[in-house]
């Protein structure tokens, strides 16, 4: 099949273009790079790669129609980013997303990335259950506050692709893997281990996440596009199995750094609890039970297996600049 990847170059569109070559597809990947990367991972695969800034419409003119399936992952994402500029999230995912509503044709199969951030509000306001099914109520807890911009942005994108495209929505959960940058829980905790970090500080030790190890993800998305009754959707993407604490995480990584002769191997560092950032919430956990009965997914990769994974990847990614400088 012929598949279009707007805003492949970034962490999942990655995955997602190796994964579906190797199923045979042929995939253009359009991006602008100002998140995704031109480096070895990406330059060493044969996609047909574009640049492009999907906020302006000329892009979406230059491409040609006809695909078998559409994803649509570009976004500004990331707390310090969307903290950092929350009026440049809204204008650059909405205007994204509508000029692709106005090119996209009625027939061309689309799967929208969206966020469980959508839930963060209901969940801190202790309305919304945890484990959290897709059909819960949606609460913006505050419309000027700069960290619900994100959800903001990605709730507009859902009603918009839900009423004017053939689409599957997918809210994702915590997916974390290898080239995923260095804002993100898993890899900055895993990097600061790297740097031998003593006493280690860690915020919100007492917060829970069920994490979902990108292989898995990627996974559950060629399936919904797979699946008919997708369409019209939206579809928890996630790994409900092994909901962990923040300490227990931080533990697991230390763990794994020593067990591979990182710098903090031989020596328990001192781990310092400090508050989570305002904001964050508590816990977060998805209800599969909709993945699962159309598609029969289940999540593949354990959480220890997933962050040695993640892990040695950001491992033999500093010895590789170093050996470069």
């Amino acid at each position: 099949m012929r598949t279009l990847l707007l805003g492949g170059a970034g962490f999942i569109g990655l995955h997602l273009a190796r994964r579906l070559l190797a199923d045979g597809h042929a995939v253009t990947v359009v991006d602008d790079f100002s998140r995704g990367r031109r480096d070895r991972d990406l330059e060493g695969m044969p996609l047909d790669v574009r640049d492009g800034d999907l906020t302006d419409p000329r892009t979406y003119r230059a491409l040609e129609h006809g695909w078998d399936q559409i994803f649509m992952l570009a976004a500004v994402v990331g707390v310090r980013n969307v903290e950092r500029d929350p009026s440049r999230v809204l204008r650059v995912n909405t205007l994204a997303l509508m000029h692709l509503l106005d090119w996209i044709e009625r027939d061309e199969p689309l799967f929208f990335a969206s966020t469980s951030e959508a839930y963060a509000g209901g969940v801190s306001a202790g309305l919304v259950p945890v484990p959290t099914p897709e059909s819960v109520p949606l609460v913006i807890e505050d419309v000027a506050s700069p960290r619900f911009s994100y959800a903001i942005s990605k709730l507009h994108g859902e009603a918009a692709v839900l009423h004017g495209a053939h689409a599957v929505v997918g809210r994702f959960h915590n997916v974390y893997g290898p080239r995923m940058g260095a804002d993100h829980v898993i890899p900055e905790l895993s990097l600061r281990a790297m740097r031998g970090e003593n006493p280690f500080t860690l915020y919100g030790s007492e917060q829970s996440r069920a994490f979902c190890y990108v292989d898995d993800a990627v996974e559950a998305m060629v399936r919904l596009m797979a699946t008919p009754a997708a369409f019209g959707r939206i579809v928890h993407i996630g790994d409900d199995t092994e909901e962990t604490n923040i300490a227990d995480l931080a533990k697991l990584v230390l763990r794994i750094a020593g067990s591979v002769g990182g710098s903090v191997a031989g020596r328990d560092p001192v781990i310092d609890p400090v508050p989570a950032p305002a904001g964050s919430v508590a816990r977060r956990c998805p209800d599969l039970s909709l993945l699962r009965r159309l598609t029969g997914f289940e999540p593949r990769v354990s959480l220890e297996e997933g962050v040695r994974r993640t892990f040695d990847w950001y491992r033999r990614s500093a010895v590789a600049a170093v050996v470069e400088i």
